[in-house]
């Protein structure tokens, strides 16, 4: 009965959607866009705004030719860089004070997906200011226009700039959730590949990974449509073409580019069609362990894949396929442990580890509470899984 609950609930809120008002954000995409964001900003009548970045950013000087686009156009800015990996409510309350105290009328997000989640949350609370940050947690909580927002990804892989979700954590439970509503989606977003030019390579591939994991959520799920289906394909060929080499040679602009674009295929791709346990459990590894979620998701998605068994033998097979590593003579299952396979080869060629470390046994039945209760009833996964399922795989994954 449980099962026939979460499938009833999915295509409920499948149905739900078609009545709900998507957006895409406006894009300036390729090689020197970010130069064009001043102008697009002075052209929208805001002369104030709100930029949420991290030191990571500020300390390297990657925004200096932004902020000095701006000063030429006469727009007043406050930089908020206290952004941390997991961005906490405190982050949010303490951008928003600055937003408050200096009167902008807009928000920069600048950074990787953590940033834009900062961003997406002080907009929330601009947007109700009678409401704190967990009285938002899940779906449509928020519901009123939020301030413009203009997101900067410099990292390949969140895909928030396309997404309506913004991640948080509570530093004081260890929780980490998700705000979901229409609403958070950003109103325009810059892709200028020269801002991943210097990512690390350990960023490069977990970025990367997370990408992936978005794109292969998304389209093993069961509230696809042609259009999420369509763009999660793409983003998995760009990824296995070119994850490897930004990786490798990061100033390949072409990878960094199809990188770039196969994030944001995945972030659309994912923000309609959802994720799954994989998500889940990064989440929680997040929340306990300020684990980077781009690298919980990489270790964490053959493990998945696998325990999906033929559940997901179908979809995997067809991913298979796309990216050619199978034969005419191969069984659906056979091409579906092909894909995984390919999966774990991609990781191992990044250095990227199997397993997790630092799962501490006694924090294993809090969080498999937290992700039962973050994937169920919500996440169309190809296969409901119960409890002990999540424990089983919080072992599986834990060194």
């Amino acid at each position: 009965m449980y099962k026939l609950y979460c499938r009833i609930y999915q295509q409920s809120f499948k149905f739900a959607k078609n009545f709900l008002s998507w957006r895409e954000p406006e894009l300036l995409e390729g090689e020197n866009s970010l130069d064009k964001l001043p102008d697009l900003i002075k052209s929208k009548g805001i002369n104030n705004v709100l930029i949420v970045t991290d030191k990571g950013i500020t300390t390297i000087g990657l925004m200096d030719d932004l902020l000095e686009g701006l000063r030429s156009k006469g727009i007043n800015y406050v930089v908020y860089d206290g952004t941390v990996p997991n961005p906490t409510i405190d982050n949010i309350e303490d951008a928003l004070s600055l937003y408050r105290e200096n009167k902008c009328e807009g928000i920069v997000a600048f950074g990787g997906g953590s940033p834009m989640d900062c961003a997406k949350g002080v907009g929330a609370r601009i947007a109700r200011p009678e409401k704190a940050i967990p009285q938002m947690k899940g779906q449509l909580k928020v519901r009123k226009a939020i301030p413009p927002l203009f997101a900067i990804p410099t990292t390949a892989g969140t895909g928030s700039e396309a997404t309506l979700v913004a991640v948080i954590s509570n530093s004081k439970t260890h929780e980490k959730y998700a705000i979901n509503d229409p609403v958070l989606f950003p109103h325009y977003a810059v892709l200028d590949p020269l801002l991943t030019i210097n990512l690390p390579p350990h960023i490069t591939s977990t970025t990367g990974m997370d990408a992936l994991t978005h794109a292969v959520e998304a389209y093993i799920g069961k509230s696809n449509t042609e259009e999420t289906k369509k763009c999660a394909r793409e983003a998995v060929t760009l990824v296995f073409e070119n994850l490897y080499e930004a990786y490798s040679n990061g100033s390949n602009i072409t990878a960094r580019k199809n990188m770039q674009k196969a994030s944001y295929l995945a972030g659309f791709a994912f923000t309609r069609a959802f994720v799954g346990y994989v998500h889940a459990i990064a989440h929680t590894l997040g929340g306990f362990y300020n684990f980077p979620h781009g690298l919980a998701n990489a270790i964490i998605l053959p493990y998945v894949l696998e325990y999906y068994g033929s559940s997901a033998h179908k979809p995997l097979a067809e991913l298979a396929d796309l990216i050619g590593i199978t034969e005419e003579s191969d069984s659906m299952e056979t091409k579906a442990k092909k894909f995984i396979s390919e999966v774990k080869k991609l990781n191992g060629s990044m250095n990227i580890p199997d397993k997790v470390k630092g799962i501490n046994e006694k924090d294993i039945p809090i969080m498999v509470e937290r992700a039962i209760k973050e994937a169920n009833p919500l996440y169309p996964v190809p296969k409901i899984l119960n409890k002990n399922d999540l424990f089983n795989l919080y072992q599986l994954i834990r060194e």
